[in-house]
């Protein structure tokens, strides 16, 4: 099957609930059924970021593939990197179902998953288990169970389980279905983190993934207590709890964080903030609302070195990663970059 049929195929899926149509998707993934990608990508989208070589700037966000279980089917649908989890300490649950809903009429999903996943044991038998070399880079997200948890304790250990088997790991600290979570974001809670990680001494580069809800006035501060302790990136940004008046669906008052189209202009303006503060210290990953080329551009130009999806290709399916790699080429070249490093910030 070509990442095209599989994508004609998805309509099927939209007659499901969310969470089960998913679970579909993930397993026919893991069974090599969406097929993969075997146009070679363009030069100009050939990028280096955090010391890492990434064939293009184009990847999918944590919370797809919260279990690592179908990691090497999905870079071979073209994806330059892809991350996985979130993962916690313990097995987990999450919140009761249902908790995934599309807003199909605003290009947007909720979601209170809850960090359901299978825990870290489960979660490092599946990288051990995977071929290698890898055709993309490979993220490890971590994060803290709902209970029991002690983040200067729990973030550390996670960390240094899940460096040996990926290429960089990324601290969440941003999701709005764990209460309290989005507190660690605080500059003296986060700097305690970050001291108890330590993350120099990693071996692998570290990146904070921040919520797009930050008081304006609190990303400078942030962003100094991540330069000064070694941390390689922000990815900016998760899901958003407000929710804009433009919002059509029935489902815009479920609780959760919202994702997709509703949050492309907020997170990018954001993104440009961060570049502006970091001055280049920091790499820059940007998220939320991208289904174009032309919206990884503005990501790219707002200061991003590399963009993921999720709403996007949820929606888009596995066509969606060719359509905006080849959209995003067009743009470089007609805009005279011959490389996507190029092009970064040049918006901002």
């Amino acid at each position: 099957m070509t990442p095209s049929l599989a994508s004609a195929l998805m309509p099927l899926m939209r007659g499901l609930d969310a969470e089960t149509a998913h679970g579909i998707a993930l397993k026919a993934l893991a069974l090599g059924l969406a097929g993969r990608d075997e146009a070679a990508d363009a030069p100009s989208l050939a990028t280096r970021a955090f010391g890492l070589d990434f064939r293009n700037p184009v990847g999918l966000a944590a919370g797809f593939d919260k279990d690592a279980v179908a990691i090497l089917p999905l870079l071979r649908l073209g994806f330059g990197f892809v991350e996985a989890g979130t993962v916690t300490p313990r097995p987990q649950a999450g919140n009761p179902r249902p908790r995934l809903f599309r807003l199909t009429e605003d290009a947007a999903v909720i979601n209170r998953m809850g960090f359901n996943n299978a825990g870290l044991d489960s979660y490092l038998a599946r990288l051990r288990d995977l071929a290698r070399p890898l055709p993309g880079v490979l993220g490890a997200n971590v994060g803290v169970n709902k209970e029991g948890a002690d983040p200067e304790r729990d973030y550390p250990a996670l960390c240094r389980a899940v460096a040996p088997l990926a290429d960089y790991v990324t601290i969440n600290i941003s999701s709005p279905n764990t209460p309290g979570l989005r507190d660690l974001q605080g500059e003296a809670r986060l700097a305690s983190i970050l001291d108890a990680v330590q993350p120099p001494a990693l071996g692998k580069p570290v990146l904070v993934k921040l919520a797009p809800d930050l008081a304006e006035d609190a990303l400078a501060p942030i962003i100094e207590v991540c330069v000064t302790r070694g941390v390689a990136g922000l990815i900016i940004s998760n899901t958003t709890i407000a929710r804009p008046e433009t919002l059509r669906s029935p489902h815009k008052g479920e609780a959760g964080g919202l994702s997709g189209a509703p949050l492309f202009e907020r997170s990018t303006e954001m993104l440009a903030r961060a570049h502006k503060i970091a001055g280049g210290r920091l790499v820059l990953i940007g998220a939320g609302g991208i289904a174009s080329g032309e919206q990884a551009y503005a990501k790219i130009r707002a200061g991003a070195s590399l963009v993921q999806l999720y709403s996007g290709f949820a929606y888009g399916g596995p066509a969606l990663i060719g359509r905006i790699k080849r959209e995003l080429a067009a743009l470089l070249a007609r805009d005279g970059f011959a490389h996507v490093a190029d092009a970064v910030g040049t918006g901002a």
